[in-house]
């Protein structure tokens, strides 16, 4: 089980969101401790479902994005100008905040390796709360707020599940996409930065049955 300093991480969290002196930040992290983004866990069954999980995911897309902007710096020097930092730590940090408030703590069954079955803590999702969908959600929820975000950031924010958050039914979703990864250098940092995350940095180090 993944252990994680709830505490550090949400001052951690909170000192680099401020760091941007963006108009609407202290609203924002208001806003989020009233929805329980703090002790929410980043997924149902997948990474980081635990406690304060989604903080956690949230600092780790951060950090990859961050190292992405870097590489990517030196390859392309007009990326400096393309992407800020303020902008990566904003579209990074806040991606997820459309998870605060899905996950609800339950109990399932899970059978031990000596074919027990035994109650175990679980999440359960539901979308009652505000069904808005996905990195959509994510931005309406800011912009209530009162955050100060520039299209770029929105549009990072919007795609950053990249072409799985796509209608494949939908030609203006895959055009709207399409358009923004070729408008905004940060829309691909984040796809990339919050795919890293999840998939590298944040693998499972146990051998526990899935439910899917």
């Amino acid at each position: 089980m993944v252990e994680i300093d709830v505490t550090k991480n949400k001052e951690t969290f909170c000192n680099i969101l401020r760091s941007t002196e963006r108009e609407g930040v202290e609203s924002v992290i208001e806003d989020l401790e009233k929805m329980g983004f703090f002790e929410a866990p980043a997924s149902c069954n997948h990474h980081l479902n635990v406690a304060g999980g989604l903080v956690q995911h949230s600092l780790n897309t951060f950090y990859a994005a961050e190292k992405i902007w870097e590489g990517m710096k030196q390859l392309d020097a007009s990326i400096e100008k393309e992407v800020k930092r303020d902008s990566l730590i904003l579209a990074a940090l806040l991606h997820d905040v459309c998870k605060a408030d899905i996950y609800k703590q339950s109990v399932r069954k899970r059978k031990t390796r000596l074919g027990e079955w035994v109650d175990c803590d679980c999440y359960k999702v539901s979308y009652k709360d505000f069904p808005m969908g996905h990195g959509e959600k994510s931005v309406i929820l800011l912009l209530c707020s009162g955050l100060e975000l520039d299209d770029a950031e929105m549009l990072a924010i919007r795609w950053h599940m990249g072409s799985w958050g796509i209608n494949m039914n939908s030609i203006e979703d895959q055009k709207c996409f399409d358009t923004a990864k070729e408008l905004y250098p940060l829309v691909s940092i984040i796809q990339s930065a919050d795919s890293l995350a999840a998939g590298l940095l944040e693998r499972k180090t146990t051998d526990e049955e899935e439910d899917y």
